[in-house]
C-alpha cells in the first residue's frame, strides 16, 4: 500500500502533531527502559531541523480515563526529552483553550508535550469531539506510532479526518515497520520461512493460516507444539495444551499440506516435571511426552532440524519463544534460533523479528542488532501480519 512520510511535505513554519509510542515502563517517576522514545527521535528531530513546531503525544500505562493521574503522568517523558537537549515543555492537559493557547504559542524548534492522552476517555473511545479538539492543535499529522497503529483511537485514526487534506504522513519508525513487515508480506525472496513459538494456538491462528500458500514452511515452537501434537495422538504428559482447540489444531495440519506449506512440528524436547530452575531435565526419544512431564523447550534434534530450515530460507520472521526461555534451563532452543536467524541475517537473508517476547529472546541472545528489522509493533505486528487492516495505518491513505 502507498502512503506518503515527513520527507513528502514540507514542514517549514508548520505546527505538527506528532503521534508517538512513548509509552515507556516508568517506577517512582523513573524511566527504567527509554528506547520507545529513542526509537522516535530521528521523526522528531527531523521535524525540529525543518523547521517546524511540534505538538508531541502518546498513551502511557493504563489509567482510568477520568482526569490527571500522576502515577501516568508524562512529566518523566519531558524531563527525559529535556536531558537530550530538546526545548519540551509539558502541556498542562491534553485538550482545551489553554492547551490550544499553549500549541499556539510555540516557536519554531520547540516541543509541546500533551498530558497522557488516555487521561480523556475520548481517546479509547475515539470520540469525535475529542479527536476534532487534538486536530485544533495542529495543522499537519504524522504519525509515528506503530505499536498503537492496531488500535482505533482518536489520536491514531479518529483526527485524520479532521486535519487538512494531504497533511498527515508517516513517521520513519512506521515508515520503517510497514517496508520491513510489507517485505515479508508481499514481496520475500524465497524461500519464506515462519518460526511460531508462544503458549497458545488461538493467540497465533490468524498469522500461521495468512502464510498458507505464503511460507515454504513454518517451524512450531513453544507450548502450543503440544496442542497439534495431542491433535495427532501423542501423549503430551502435563504439557500445556489448549484441549478446545484439538480440532482447530487438525485444521490447521490439514489446511497448510492442502496449500503446499509445510507445517513442521518437534521430533524432540526438553521436559521437567515443574517449571523451575531446579527441576531436573531430560530430553525425549521422539515427539512423544512421558506421564508426569511437561515439555519446557525443543530438544537437541528439532533444534538441528529447525536449523537446517533456517539455513535454507532466504526471508524469515520470527514470532514467539519455542520454550519457556526466561528459565536457562529451557532456554537453549529459542537462544539457538535465535543466534540461527542472526546468523542467517549476516549472510544476508531478510530476517524480521516480531512480538515481544522473541525481542526479549533475541536480547537475552545479545543478537537483536544483528538483526534486519526488530519490530517494536507487539500486538499491531502480530495484527498486521495476520492480513488485518490496522486503523493508524488506513488512516494514511
Amino acid at each position: 500500500m502507498p502512503f506518503r512520510t515527513v520527507k513528502d511535505i514540507d514542514v517549514k513554519g508548520r505546527r505538527v502533531f506528532l503521534r508517538a509510542d512513548l509509552n515507556v515502563p516508568i517506577k517512582e517517576g523513573v524511566i527504567k527502559d527509554a528506547t520507545r522514545i529513542t526509537e522516535t527521535l530521528a521523526t522528531l528531530r527531523f521535524l525540529l531541523d525543518g523547521g517546524a513546531s511540534v505538538v508531541l503525544c502518546s498513551h502511557l500505562g493504563r489509567p482510568a480515563g477520568t482526569g490527571f493521574e500522576p502515577e501516568f503522568s508524562m512529566a518523566p517523558v519531558a524531563a527525559h526529552l529535556k536531558g537530550l537537549g530538546l526545548d519540551v515543555r509539558l502541556a498542562s492537559g491534553v485538550v482545551g483553550e489553554a492547551v490550544e493557547a499553549e500549541a499556539s504559542a510555540l516557536k519554531p524548534g520547540q516541543v509541546l508535550l500533551l498530558e497522557n492522552l488516555r487521561f480523556d476517555k475520548g481517546e479509547t473511545k475515539n470520540k469525535p469531539e475529542f479527536a476534532q479538539a487534538l486536530a485544533r492543535l495542529a495543522d499537519t499529522y504524522v504519525d509515528d506510532a506503530f505499536g498503537a497503529s492496531h488500535r482505533a483511537h482518536a489520536s491514531v485514526s479518529g483526527m485524520v479526518p479532521f486535519m487538512p487534506a494531504g497533511r498527515a504522513v508517516a513517521g520513519f519508525l512506521m515508515e520503517k515497520e510497514l517496508k520491513a513487515l510489507g517485505k515479508v508480506m508481499t514481496d520475500p525472496e524465497k524461500p519464506l520461512l515462519a518460526v511460531m513459538g508462544g503458549s497458545k494456538v488461538s493467540d497465533k491462528i490468524d498469522i500461521i493460516r495468512h502464510f498458507f500458500g505464503k511460507a515454504d514452511a513454518i517451524l512450531i515452537g513453544g507450548a502450543m507444539t503440544f496442542t497439534f501434537l495431542k491433535a495427532q495422538g501423542l501423549p503430551i504428559g502435563r504439557s500445556l495444551c489448549e484441549d478446545d482447540k484439538l480440532d482447530l489444531a487438525k485444521a490447521l495440519l490439514a489446511e497448510a499440506a492442502a496449500a503446499g506449506t509445510r507445517l513442521v512440528l518437534p521430533s524432540d524436547h526438553v521436559v521437567a516435571d515443574a517449571i523451575s530452575a531446579e527441576a531436573e531435565c531430560d530430553i525425549t526419544q521422539d515427539a512423544g511426552v512421558p506421564d508426569g512431564k511437561m515439555g519446557l523447550d525443543i530438544g537437541p534434534e528439532t533444534v538441528a532440524t529447525y536449523a537446517e530450515e533456517i539455513r535454507k530460507a532466504r526471508t524469515l520472521l520470527w514470532n514467539g519463544p519455542m520454550g519457556v526461555f526466561e528459565i536457562d534451563a529451557f532456554a537453549s532452543g529459542t537462544l539457538t534460533i535465535a543466534e540461527e536467524m542472526a546468523d542467517a541475517a549476516d549472510k544476508g537473508a531478510f530476517v524480521v523479528v516480531g512480538g515481544g517476547d522473541s525481542v526479549s529472546a533475541a536480547n537475552k541472545a545479545g543478537v537483536t542488532r544483528r538483526m534486519s528489522h526488530v519490530s517494536t509493533g507487539g500486538g499491531a505486528s502480530l495484527e498486521f501480519l495476520s492480513g488485518m487492516d490496522l486503523p493508524g495505518v488506513a488512516a494514511l491513505h
